[in-house]
């Protein structure tokens, strides 16, 4: 069997191993070796030994058992043909169409650009207004003072795309507005059909393509330079995860397909696509895939349960009820669970990748030890792991939800008022399921990988037989007979 591929710039089976640690077979010593071919380097010992040790030892990527490979494969395999053929079923022809509503994210718009900029008294373009009631401690009633008081912007803007490029249109900015417009500044603007026609454009934000697109590069460019070939395998999983959540997840949802179905099965290929291509089709990547595979089990499990007995709708902001208005087959609250496993899915990819790694290493470093004495080696480090990576997502999700949470202090709400309210039960019930199966992958990974690492004995059809001679060091050259 030749050396299986990895992400890396080299074959798996290349990676050095400190000769001083050879497997040798059961019952052979390290002290008998003298008069075994290896100080002369010479005799057929001495060619067999290392030509033995070549073949097996380097890099643990792929268990050396025939009858390990077998199981794997009955089991990975019905399960690559069965998300295959989910993928082929639930294939959507594309996105629904619809009739524009014009709210929110429903609404057509063009590209544009600030040609003109000038200051003008807000009375005299009509933007200064009353504050309303008379009360000026409100934030409209603040800006409308303001208003009255100060100098307003007027900006001409030509819009540069789509039926109506080259056509200009102003746009008033008061002093207080959250967004201020400069020169030349490139603008995306909303096109409204039935308005009258001075009012058939307006601003709705800046266009941040360019920044967003030098930041993609100069991340793109650092995971190269530092990766290198398992870099560049990364980025490519990255587009091919990103494929699949648009060509295939989201219009499958629109198209009312059940989102729990789309979810597990676009997961699934996302993860199979993902572990196989940056790691290497072998038996350590096989095992984080079943390890991957049980933990989603287990969130799609406790998020059913949950979801179900807190009454959570998913129907939780403007953007989740646009979504139920214009498809109201949708059911939202299996696209929150369908988030909650994708959401899921990139973590546990990192949690079950390295708890295996950390299993075949200690096995590489002592091939005695037993499954029990790996799976508690192992086992610490992942409970370092666990500590982690559980605080890392309660503050990625905390982070998201900082402005809420500033809303609800500013209100001295209460923690049980705050919990309570569908909006932070969201976040809770996601942040509580999707913690469970990452600390539920750590033991089910290390478990598995222990099993599949330790079949592989010594004194085994595969392990090296008595009398081989020690496994060669560095990148597997071998040295000239003096």
């Amino acid at each position: 069997m030749g050396p299986l591929i990895s992400c890396d710039d080299r074959a798996v089976t290349s990676s050095p191993q400190p000769p001083a640690e050879p497997p040798y077979a059961s019952g052979q010593q390290h002290g008998n070796a003298p008069g075994h071919g290896h100080a002369s380097g010479r005799g057929p010992g001495h060619g067999h030994g290392h030509g033995h040790g070549h073949g097996h030892s380097h890099g643990p990527a792929a268990p050396v058992s025939k009858h390990l490979r077998k199981v794997i494969a009955a089991v990975l395999i019905p399960f690559a043909t069965a998300v295959l053929v989910g993928l082929v079923v639930l294939w959507p022809g594309g996105a629904p169409a619809h009739e524009r509503t014009g709210v929110g994210f429903d609404r057509q718009t063009q590209q544009a650009k600030v040609v003109a900029l000038q200051e003008v008294d807000c009375k005299s373009v009509n933007a200064a207004q009353v504050p309303p009631t008379g009360d000026t401690s409100t934030p409209s009633g603040r800006e409308a003072q303001a208003a009255q008081n100060g100098s307003c912007k007027k900006a001409t803007v030509e819009v540069g795309t789509g039926p109506d490029r080259g056509r200009t249109f102003v746009e008033v900015v008061q002093p207080g507005a959250p967004r201020q417009l400069e020169n030349g500044q490139e603008v995306v603007v909303a096109y409204a059909p039935d308005a009258p026609r001075d009012l058939q454009y307006s601003v709705i934000d800046v266009n941040r393509k360019f920044p967003l697109a030098l930041l993609a590069g100069v991340f793109a460019l650092v995971v190269i330079v530092v990766g290198r070939m398992r870099g560049l395998f990364a980025l490519i999983a990255l587009v091919l995860s990103f494929g699949v959540l648009t060509l295939f997840i989201l219009p499958a949802i629109l198209q009312g397909s059940n989102p729990l179905v789309v979810a597990v099965v676009g997961a699934s290929a996302i993860m199979l696509m993902g572990l196989y291509m940056c790691h290497g089709l072998n038996a350590r990547t096989s095992v984080a895939v079943l390890g991957t595979l049980v933990s989603l089990l287990l969130i799609g499990l406790l998020g059913t349960v949950f979801i179900d007995w807190a009454f959570l709708t998913g129907n939780t902001d403007d953007n989740t009820g646009l979504i139920h208005g214009l498809y109201p087959g949708i059911d939202m609250s299996g696209l929150l669970l369908a988030g909650v496993i994708i959401g899921s899915l990139g973590v546990l990819d990192d949690v079950t990748v390295t708890q295996t790694s950390a299993v075949w290493e200690l096995h590489q470093a002592d091939p005695t030890m037993g499954p029990r004495a790996v799976y508690r080696a192992a086992i610490r480090i992942g409970r370092d792991h666990i500590a982690s990576v559980v605080n890392t997502l309660v503050l990625a999700y905390a982070g998201a939800a900082l402005p809420l949470l500033l809303l609800f202090s500013i209100a001295n709400s209460s923690m049980g008022a705050v919990a309570n309210s569908e909006l932070v039960a969201v976040e809770i019930v996601r942040t509580l399921i999707g913690s469970i199966g990452l600390v539920a992958s750590v033991p089910v990974t290390t478990a598995l990988a222990a099993l599949v690492v330790s079949a592989d004995r010594p004194g085994s059809p595969a392990a090296a037989p008595a009398g081989s001679g020690p496994v060669r060091g560095g990148r597997g050259r071998r040295r000239k007979a003096r």
